[in-house]
């Protein structure tokens, strides 16, 4: 799970509460300057920060849409006038690839349910994680990249 908040309760909030569902958090980033884009900053401010998580329990890659669904519902629940004030970004890393869930369709994206779109963010070749044609400027930083090869060695030390 990528993260995208202001108030850092509002992250430990909801943090906790997909730990209810999901289980141990087997890694947890630093707070990473958000810096990458404004495009948050009209509904959630400046000064963002992003964090990404993950989960000892693997989920089955089927259930992506439904997770996203259920994260879409958080943002909301924590929302104030309308405005979120967290983003979560749910996805999953396996050997080859990081996929993340999004409800914008784009040629890149494949549907999956219930307006729910995948794309493949990063591919994994020659012992790294790489960015595509249409990853995100922020996923096609170093810092994101280490993150997710750490998190990879997780599950294929």
């Amino acid at each position: 799970m990528g993260f995208i908040y202001k108030d850092e309760a509002i992250f430990i909030k909801s943090r906790d509460k997909l730990k209810k569902i999901f289980g141990r958090i087997d890694f947890q980033s630093d707070p990473l300057d958000f810096n990458y884009t404004s495009y948050y900053e009209k509904e959630m401010g400046a000064g963002l920060k992003r964090r990404f998580i993950s989960f000892g329990k693997l989920i089955p890659v089927q259930d992506l849409y439904r997770i996203k669904l259920y994260t879409n519902r958080l943002e909301a629940k924590f929302s104030n006038s309308g405005k979120r004030r967290v983003n979560i970004d749910p996805g999953y890393v396996d050997l080859a690839k990081l996929v993340l869930a999004s409800t914008k369709d784009y040629a890149h994206r494949i549907y999956l349910r219930k307006g729910i779109f995948a794309e493949i963010t990063l591919s994994y070749r020659n012992n790294s994680f790489i960015p595509n044609d249409w990853t995100y400027p922020d996923y096609r930083s170093q810092e994101y990249i280490s993150i997710f090869n750490e998190i990879r060695k997780l599950y294929a030390p």
